[in-house]
């Protein structure tokens, strides 16, 4: 494969995507100076020289009523995508997360035989597990980004790498708090530093946060002298959550953003599942993870999920290493009690701190630099 050929269509449909396919280009770029790219992406994957042929929050859509009114011009900028590539077939297709938009896409490429890679494994390991098989035929390599995601693709003969998780190449290993609370402009002496992070969307924060700030009474109750800080999203959450706090007659140190600062400079913290975990994991505080959906969306999905845990430092540890507290278990009472207890025991638990470095670790991988060195691999096998 001459480098003077080489050319990668990469597809990234969200902000979080678009971080990984820069960082994924940045190293592809390194290994094969004169190799280009198109497709989609956003502002960071553009920078480092993707042409966009649409804006990527073109495919940013979420909810099913969003996606349903945006379906057609979905499905248009897909049939482009695939008739560019069938005109001019790329050395390959990548795609960036965004499975719906990006599997079926990448099917009927791979079909054609245009080799296909897949960036974030969906979450066939936890549910609807026979997704593994409309994978298979639509990637020639998956790049997982955690090591438990490898044995169902293992055990049906699908290549994949774990390249890790670019936070965790990008948060150090230690992360001082004094140094987060003087960039935030924080000093509070001795007293307990407590982050509360109920979520960045609005339906998620009118869930979460009047439960987490109840949770911050029975706090200030059994510790008077307890600090607690929020980070906002945007403007629209700290109006949200100011109205809340108002409404519970408590208080709280409300921060614009800087969310992993606020969790570097806490001694624990109170959180809704998803990324938020990794990173208080990454930034090495310990936390209560919780979340609560309607009654009967947790009725399906307990139903349909395969694994035994909900949050990720757990997935990766594959023991409680962290309290989740789920839905009725969910109580102010029952929150505050486990994040005193949690941030207790952190302190002088040298097991627990152990097992988070350990994972921050196991997680350093440089995702580009493999990812970019799987993806050449694969490719020089088909040249073979």
């Amino acid at each position: 494969m001459t480098s003077s050929t080489t050319r990668y269509v990469l597809v990234a449909g969200e902000a979080s995507g678009d971080i990984l396919g820069a960082n994924l280009i940045a190293h592809l770029k390194a290994l094969q100076p004169d190799a280009t790219f198109e497709g989609i992406g956003g502002p960071l994957m553009q920078a480092q020289g993707l042409n966009s042929i649409v804006p990527m929050d073109r495919l940013s859509v979420m909810g099913l009523v969003e996606v349903l009114g945006r379906l057609r011009e979905l499905l248009g900028i897909r049939k482009d995508l695939y008739n560019r590539c069938i005109k001019n077939p790329p050395t390959a297709f990548i795609g960036i997360d965004s499975p719906d938009f990006n599997l079926p896409l990448a099917k009927k490429l791979k079909l054609q035989g245009i080799p296909t890679v897949h960036y974030v494994s969906p979450s066939v390991w936890a549910w609807r597990q026979k997704r593994i098989f409309g994978i298979k035929k639509s990637v020639d390599l998956m790049l997982a980004l955690f090591p438990f995601e490898l044995p169902i693709y293992h055990q049906h003969d699908i290549p994949v790498t774990c390249v890790g998780h670019t936070l965790a190449d990008e948060i150090p290993l230690v992360s001082d708090a004094d140094i987060a609370r003087k960039t935030l402009g924080i000093d509070v002496g001795e007293a307990p530093v407590f982050a509360v992070l109920p979520g960045s969307r609005e339906g998620e924060v009118s869930r979460l946060a009047p439960l987490f700030i109840d949770t911050i009474k029975q706090i200030k109750e059994k510790q008077p002298d307890a600090v607690f800080l929020i980070p906002a999203a945007n403007a629209e959450r700290r109006q949200q959550i100011t109205a809340i706090l108002q409404q519970a007659n408590t208080d709280a140190i409300l921060i614009d953003g800087q969310s992993r600062t606020v969790m570097a400079a806490s001694d624990a913290i109170l959180l809704a599942s998803g990324t938020a975990a990794l990173e208080a994991m990454l930034v090495k505080r310990p936390m209560v993870v919780s979340y609560r959906v309607n009654k009967l969306t947790y009725f399906i999905l307990s139903r349909m999920i395969k694994v035994p845990y909900v949050s990720l430092p757990n997935l990766l540890a594959n023991e409680a290493l962290v309290p989740e507290l789920l839905q009725e278990n969910a109580s102010p009472e029952n929150l505050a009690a486990s994040l005193l207890e949690t941030w207790k025991t952190f302190k002088t638990d040298e097991a627990i701190q152990a097992k988070y470095l350990a994972l921050h670790q196991m997680l350093r991988k440089n995702a580009g630099e493999t990812g970019a060195k799987a993806i050449i691999a694969m490719l020089d096998e088909k040249n073979r």
